[in-house]
């Protein structure tokens, strides 16, 4: 009965988010979190809730973000990319991976996924076709151009694939996504300096980046 109570009392001194998540925790049921957050929470007080001072409230808020949140949420995500909690830093990588996806137009997002089906299925020169055509369009849209790189690098055209990464960093500071295609650029380049330059970027962006790092400590000891 006590027990019960002190359970109580702490619930009204946390977000229903957090409750949501800690419910996620013991139930594992990843629709039932997504559906009671879109229910309750619009992305403004989420990202709101992101920089809370307890650690469930901005891994439910990271969390949410990966499913709720549009290109919108990248800079909250991208702070919380070196949160001091762990689980913090993990959602917050996959769930920007998330948003950089859904940026544009609705047609422009079709494309784009399309583009990334075609890399998926090593079909680089429709998906640089494709990519070629929504830059055309939308210059600054940073995933399109990310996945050009992507496809560039897929074909050897390496000194391509890096401008193109190189601007969606001036874009989204935040992706590291890029800065780790530099890096394996410039390798591809025989530039072992600029590599370990981008690689050291790239875990300056998300420190979470083990294999980058373990890479790099192997680099800069053979350097």
């Amino acid at each position: 009965m006590i027990r019960g109570f002190v359970v109580e009392i702490v619930n009204t001194f946390i977000p229903r988010l957090t409750s949501f998540y800690l419910e996620y925790l013991q139930e594992h049921d990843v629709a039932s979190f997504v559906k009671r957050a879109a229910r309750y929470y619009d992305q403004t007080t989420i990202m709101r809730l992101a920089s809370s001072e307890q650690v469930d409230t901005r891994r439910a808020a990271a969390m949410a973000l990966g499913f709720l949140g549009d290109y919108g949420a990248n800079s909250v995500l991208g702070v919380l990319l070196t949160d001091a909690d762990r689980s913090v830093r993990l959602l917050a990588e996959s769930s920007i991976k998330n948003v950089w996806t859904r940026d544009g137009s609705e047609q422009q997002r079709h494309e784009l996924r399309r583009a990334m089906r075609n890399i998926a299925a090593h079909d680089f020169e429709e998906a640089i076709r494709v990519t070629n055509n929504l830059l055309d369009e939308k210059p600054l849209y940073a995933e399109a151009r990310n996945q050009r790189g992507i496809a560039l690098f897929a074909v050897g055209d390496y000194e391509d694939a890096i401008e193109d990464c190189k601007i969606v960093i001036d874009i989204n500071s935040y992706h590291f996504g890029a800065a780790i295609g530099i890096g394996h650029a410039y390798l591809q380049l025989k530039n072992k300096e600029l590599a370990i330059v981008h690689f050291q970027q790239a875990l300056q962006i998300n420190p979470n980046l083990e294999s980058i790092r373990r890479r790099l400590t192997k680099m800069v000891q053979s350097f």
